[in-house]
Formats: structure tokens, sequence, C-alpha cells
């Protein structure tokens, strides 16, 4: 309240201002415009653009000075700012294979952990909040909501958590259904399930819906899509096509990580804010300095535009054109010679 005051303060002193400079310059107006005693058309909004730049300067300041200085600390983002992410990780014995990476020497669980940390790297990832759920032939979460990210590097870096399940068939719907449940509490779009498998066997039936707290959904395969390795009596390898199809109907993306990193393009539209226009994440200090530089911005080139085109009229004589300095110079000549030539006569 005490900035809107102190800028219609302002707004009536420059009012006050303008009106006093427009009756001085109304008297030598002849001499500013030349005959006509008029400017350009469009000076006439310049005090009006200089008594805004004025309160927008005022307002902008007063409120910067009012506000509490904003620090960048991770511990002090609102709870209503933090967004989730839930890891769905494949710890079959199939991830033991080595068929990954580029040179094809990596475990699938290797190749899952570089691609992981990858994400890590390129998000923002101070603003999130990590969940791991391992799946094999059931589901079991082993890390909820925490913001310690050296916590799941360790989990992604060769931890045998296969030991922790009975052996038996890879149930990777298992553990998405954990993560619908992981998630259904937090707020609507705020979470992304990441699911790194294989894709050794996918069951046909059983496909979990994800509740309206998920945004989106990312299936990265590990693997090579080809060749494969042998495991338990029959060849493994990443089934990319199954893969799609799953992410098709979790309306979600697949990539095929056993190559290549996650795009660009994937990661802006995981990490995409949505529900929320570029607008509501203005605060008043953002406003506050728009105004401030838009006033002062507006003060410093208001007086260049008014010398340079606030009237056309150019006082001064006015230089003869270059043909007629030319034909006054032959004409000067021609009396020069006559002249002489009268002298030699007489």
């Amino acid at each position: 309240m005490v900035a809107e005051l102190a800028a219609c303060f302002v707004v009536v002193i420059a009012m006050g201002a303008e009106l006093l400079h427009a009756r001085r310059v109304h008297r030598v107006a002849h001499l500013a415009f030349g005959p006509s005693r008029r400017p350009a058309s469009w000076v006439w909004f310049a005090p009006l653009a200089r008594v805004a730049a004025l309160a927008a300067v005022t307002w902008g300041l007063a409120t910067l000075m009012m506000l509490e200085p904003k620090v960048h600390n991770v511990a002090e983002i609102p709870e209503s700012e933090f967004r989730h992410v839930v890891l769905v990780l494949d710890v079959s014995p199939s991830m033991r294979l080595q068929d990954a990476g580029p040179d094809a020497k990596q475990s699938r669980m290797q190749r899952a952990a570089d691609i992981m940390e990858s994400f890590f790297k390129r998000v923002a990832i101070e603003q999130y909040r990590i969940s791991v759920v391992a799946c094999y032939n059931g589901a079991k979460p082993v890390v909820i909501d925490t913001r310690d990210v050296e916590v799941v590097r360790n989990i992604l870096n060769d931890l045998p958590m296969h030991y922790a399940f009975e052996a038996g068939k890879t149930d990777i719907f298992s553990g998405l259904a954990e993560a619908a449940e992981i998630a259904r509490p937090w707020r609507p779009k705020s979470t992304t399930v990441l699911l790194v498998t294989d894709g050794d066997t996918v069951p046909a039936t059983g496909m979990p819906k994800m509740p309206a707290a998920v945004g989106g959904v990312l299936v990265v395969g590990v693997g090579d899509t080809r060749a494969g390795k042998f495991i338990d009596g029959r060849q493994s390898r990443q089934e990319s096509s199954v893969l799609r199809q799953v992410a098709h109907r979790l309306g979600g993306v697949y990539h095929n990580g056993n190559e290549k990193h996650l795009s660009t393009a994937v990661l802006k539209q995981l990490t995409a804010v949505t529900g929320h226009s570029k607008l509501d994440r203005y605060t008043r200090r953002e406003y506050a300095l728009f105004a401030c530089a838009a006033g002062a911005g507006t003060i410093a080139l208001l007086p260049l535009l008014l010398h340079y085109l606030g009237t056309q009229w150019r006082p001064g004589v006015l230089r003869p054109a270059a043909p007629q300095r030319s034909r006054d110079r032959q004409d000067g000549r021609a009396k020069e010679k006559s002249t002489a030539r009268n002298v030699q006569t007489v």
C-alpha cells in the first residue's frame, strides 16, 4: 500500500510540473516548432508517458524496498513447489547381463545408473524429491521422497536388490502399481514416473492406472535389442516394441537408452511445469523489477526522441542546390573573361 501511495503522490507532482512546462513551451512555440507552432503529432503523448514512467519507477523502487530480500536457498523452497520423481527400477537377474552401452560391455544395471546420473545432472534436482521402487516378481519401495541424491546413486550402483525377492518371473506392472500408490496423495501433475527395465518379460494384462498426481511417464529400455544374452535357458534381450506399447498405454514416452542418453526434448517434456502459465510464476518482486526497467528506459529515451523526432521544422538558412552553385560559377567566369577583353580593347 505504501508503494501505491508513493506512486500516486509522484503522479500529482509530475502532472503539475507538466502543466507548468506546457505553459512555458506554449510561449516560445514559434521558436521551437516553427511558424506552425505545432510539434509532431506523437509529442502530445510525451507528458503522459513521462508521468507514467515516473510513477512506474516510484512504485517499483518502493515495492522492492518494502519486500523481504529473496534468498535462493533450497531449504526454503515451499512445499507446493517441490516436484516428485518415482523411479521404478527393474532389479531382476537379467539386468546383470552385460550387453548394454555403446560398446555392449556394460551390464544393464550399470547402463541404467549412467542414464539416471545424466538425468540428475541435467535437471534442477534440488527442486525434486525422489522415490525408488525395486521390482522383480513383486515390488518393494526402497526409499520414498528423499532429497539426498547420494542415496539414489548408492541404490543404482550394483546394490544386489534381487536377493530381497523370491526367484520368479519379472512383473514390472507390480512396480508401476506401487509407484501409483506412492504418488496418489501428492498434488496433481507434480510427479514423473521413470520405468527403467530391459523389458525381458512383460505381462499381457494388469496395466495399472496412474493417479492424477502423475504428470508424465518415461519408459527407458536398456540392453541389446537384437542379439541379447542367454539366462535361465532362454534368450534375454530388450523388447523395444513391448516397452513402446507400455509407454503408449500409460500415456508416456519410450526411450531406447542402450546407446544414447535422454534427449533434451524428452527432458523438457518431463520437467515442464503443467497447469500454470508463466505469468502465474511471477511475483510482486518481478513486476516491480519490470516497472523499474520500463520506467527508467522511457525516461532515458524520451529526450532523444523529442530532440530528433519532435518536429520537422529545422531552423537556419538553406544552402543552395549544387546545380545552382555550378551555374553561378560559370556566370562569374564569363563576366571575368568579358571584363578582360574590354580591358585589352581599350
